[in-house]
């Protein structure tokens, strides 16, 4: 009989760390180019 178990604190934190990576290379490519606009999304938030 096969088992398989899932470690769910480990999935949690995997997906903590994509959010945070995704939040990083955000914040560097608004430095690195020092311009307020880098994608065509970010024209719509700062229209709201």
């Amino acid at each position: 009989m096969l088992v398989l178990n899932t470690n769910m604190g480990s999935l949690n934190a995997q997906r903590a760390l994509t959010t945070v990576q995704e939040s990083q290379q955000s914040a560097m490519e608004r430095l690195s180019s020092g311009s307020r606009i880098n994608r065509a999304n970010q024209v719509l938030s700062l229209i709201k």
